[in-house]
């Protein structure tokens, strides 16, 4: 690298490293997957194995046995303890795609973001930036930029729903009042109603099709769209099949609520829109600053990048500016 340009031969090879490491993470992935039911298989009888050990042991009453059975039952818990830890993640990241709208499996978003993060420490590299700062950037690039993006995703899914539900809500109490039973209603939602609340409807009534329990249906619902307005459907829905009542009137309440929820989140934007503005102009100072110092000085400002304290020091700008729109972002933000 000279006077802040890469050379050819420098970009030629981190794209052939990029590219062999992409081919050599998906034939690892696939023959991940393609062995997954042999390994599950071994895990199994590993586990019975174990299972007849403890009972051999439990017959027998000398010290070594019981010895031997403590050793064996504090593996067990170590197993099961390391295990519910995994699933704990899993179920997080499960979760996360859920509300994301997203169908992809957990391994395929695991090679997806991890690919990622090659791919971006190998480019931070090959532009000439030291091992750590490398690093660094292929860590944020597979751990914290997809969460971000899950993050967008759920919450601008969240909003559609948000503003379309009463409208779903409305359709089930005109046909409830009209004497259509109420799983023909949410039928007429899920194909009327835009996406994605009409997608959410025909989730509860496949899982009515397949037999499933009311609280089952919803609980599964909730997870995929953790909002207040549809718990409180959930809440509704629940009552009615336990206690009975007007269903008609007690949607066409919460129908109301859900619209006057609204109106006040609206006047709260609209009231905190100044200091949003405000955040965003100050926030993006440094950054207008940095690129104005660069194309006016650029002998100056290229130090920040062909010398290696120059990559420390933007990294910890970069950090300090996430911590302080997160702080920025914090205050402005208001939760309903």
């Amino acid at each position: 690298m000279t006077n802040g340009t890469v050379s050819p031969e420098l970009l030629l090879l981190g794209t052939i490293i990029a590219l062999t490491v992409m081919v050599l993470t998906l034939v690892a992935g696939v023959i991940y997957a393609w062995g997954e039911p042999r390994r599950r298989l071994k895990r199994r009888i590993a586990d019975l194995g174990l299972e007849r050990s403890i009972g051999a042991a439990g017959g027998d009453g000398s010290p070594d046995s019981h010895g031997r059975q403590r050793r064996i039952q504090d593996k067990l818990r170590e197993i099961e303890t390391a295990t519910q830890k995994r699933a704990k993640r899993r179920n997080r990241v499960r979760s996360s795609l859920l509300q994301a709208g997203l169908t992809i499996r957990h391994r395929t978003y695991i090679i997806a973001v991890s690919l990622v993060g090659i791919i971006a420490a190998v480019t931070t590299y090959g532009f000439g930036f030291s091992l750590l700062v490398s690093g660094l950037s292929g860590l944020v690039a597979s751990v914290g930029l997809p969460r971000l993006v899950l993050a967008l995703m759920a919450r601008s899914r969240r909003r559609r729903f948000t503003a379309e539900f009463p409208n779903a809500i409305d359709v089930l109490v005109r046909g409830v009042r009209s004497g259509l039973p109420v799983s023909e209603c949410i039928t007429i939602v899920g194909r009327e109603i835009a996406d994605p609340v009409g997608t959410e409807f025909r989730l509860l009534m496949e899982g009515q099709r397949v037999g499933m329990s009311l609280e089952d249906i919803m609980d599964r619902a909730l997870a995929r769209m953790p909002t207040a307005e549809f718990r409180f459907f959930a809440v509704v829905l629940q009552i009615q099949q336990q206690t009975g009542g007007n269903l008609a009137e007690t949607l066409a309440k919460l129908s109301s609520v859900i619209r006057e929820r609204k109106k006040m989140r609206d006047r709260a934007k609209a009231l905190s829109s100044e200091a949003k503005a405000s955040a965003l102009i100050i926030g993006s100072m440094p950054v207008n600053f940095f690129v104005l110092v660069y194309f006016l000085a650029p002998d100056y400002m290229g130090l920040m990048i062909t010398e290696e304290i120059g990559h420390y020091m933007i990294f910890a700008g970069v950090v300090s500016m996430i911590v302080g729109s997160a702080i920025m972002k914090v205050m402005i933000d208001f939760k309903m």
